[in-house]
Order: structure tokens, then C-alpha cells, then sequence
């Protein structure tokens, strides 16, 4: 579904990825790991068109989307969730949800992201802003799929969220998968990523230093956490 092939982004004079290749196939949940500074964040960025200065190929359903603004690359089906979240903190729940006018054919219906997300429900009218750092999340992954994405990139999802939510949080990632859609992954969290993912690859420095199945991360993880710098 994506496919990515010697990718190179810049900060200014910082390269900060240098060349990477990676791909991730329908219905599959891979993660980007990696000590803070690798390239998780640059790389998710860099799918979506958020990276001006960047070379290589990305493609996308067999189409090449590098060159493409971030808008025509949404309306494909690619939804992006960054760690900040990215919600409307001043708007409520159900503006949050309806703001868009980007609806592709694989959209949502509000009852089903209701029924994923009960606790937004109850919280309708709620700024967002009011919103526990768990609810807030869960509004960040509900509004891509009230827009229509098939193919999600989540930035540290768990981040900050206490144990009882990044357990809700990857119950999500689950049902969404059973659901098919394709999810790229950028984890800290060796042991929730491990839960959820199918494979695993590990950033260092800008390039991407091994493949992971999710089957190897046990006999690894000590220099996997290692690498990961806890």
C-alpha cells in the first residue's frame, strides 16, 4: 500500500533522513522505533507532503504521491495524527468531527466512530479542549476516519497517556486493523508497539538500521532497548 524508496529530507543544512526504504502492505500495523532525533517524526511528515525539501520516492496505492500537496495526498485516504494531536482545542467534540468537507468513500459514519469512541459521545458538545489527554486522543484518531482514511499515520499515541488509556488506545489500534485499514506506527513504547504490530523498523541516525518481525522483538529486546535509550 506504501512503498518507500531512498528517501532524503532536510531541516536546512540538517539531512536528517538519509536515504530510507521501507513499505508497508494492506491491513498491516508497522511501527517506526527509534531514540528521539532518529527520523520517526521527519519520516511520517514526509509521507503526508509536510517536508518541502525532501527526494525519493513515495508511492501510494501504486501511485507516486511525492510530489503532491498535502491535501490531494488526504483525499487519497491518508489520514495523519500528530503527537500534538492536531484537534481544534477552542471547538467541540462534534465540530471537531464535522469541520471537514473532506469526506472520501471510505468515511466513517458518526454513529460507528460513536460506537469505537463512547466516551465522545458523552461529550458531544464539550470543547475539546476540556477533554481528558485520552479523550483527546481518541478524538485525534476519530477525526481521519470521519474523513474517509484508509491508510493512518500515528505519532506516538500513547505518549503521556496513563496505563489504563494505552491499553483503550491499543484496543482501538486492534479493531482498527480487523477492520483493514493500514496504520504506520511511530512508538516508544517497545511493549505496546510489540501488542499491536506486525512488524517493526528500527531507526538510527536518519537511516533505517534493521526489519523486525513482530516475532523477533523477544529474542532482541535488549539491544532494542538499547537502541531505544531506555
Amino acid at each position: 500500500m506504501l512503498e518507500v524508496r531512498d528517501l532524503h529530507a532536510y531541516y536546512g543544512e540538517s539531512h536528517v533522513l538519509q536515504g530510507i526504504s521501507f513499505n508497508v502492505a494492506r491491513g498491516e500495523v508497522v511501527t517506526l522505533i527509534g531514540r528521539n532525533g532518529a527520523g520517526k517524526t521527519t519520516t511520517l511528515k514526509s509521507v503526508i507532503g509536510d517536508i518541502a525539501d525532501r527526494r525519493g520516492k513515495i508511492r501510494f496505492d501504486g501511485v507516486d504521491i511525492a510530489a503532491l500537496p498535502p491535501e490531494r495526498i488526504a483525499a487519497r485516504g491518508v489520514g495523519y495524527v500528530p503527537e500534538d494531536r492536531g484537534i481544534f482545542a477552542t471547538l467541540s467534540v462534534i465540530e471537531n468531527l464535522t469541520i471537514s468537507s473532506l469526506r472520501g468513500p471510505d468515511a466513517w459514519p458518526l454513529a460507528e466512530v460513536f460506537a469505537l469512541f463512547p466516551a465522545l459521545k458523552a461529550r458531544l458538545h464539550q470543547r475539546a479542549a476540556r477533554l481528558s489527554g485520552g479523550e483527546q486522543q481518541m478524538l485525534a484518531i476519530a477525526r481521519p476516519l470521519v474523513m474517509g482514511s484508509r491508510f493512518l499515520l500515528l505519532d506516538e499515541p500513547t505518549e503521556g497517556l496513563a496505563p489504563v488509556i494505552v491499553e483503550l488506545i491499543g484496543n482501538v489500534l486492534r479493531q482498527l486493523k480487523e477492520r483493514a485499514l493500514t496504520i504506520l506506527l511511530v512508538e516508544q513504547n517497545l511493549r505496546f508497539a510489540s501488542s499491536i504490530a506486525d512488524r517493526h523498523y528500527l531507526m538510527v541516525n536518519g537511516r533505517i538500521a534493521k526489519m523486525l518481525k513482530n516475532s523477533e522483538i523477544a529474542t532482541e529486546e535488549a539491544e532494542l532497548r538499547e537502541f531505544l535509550g531506555v
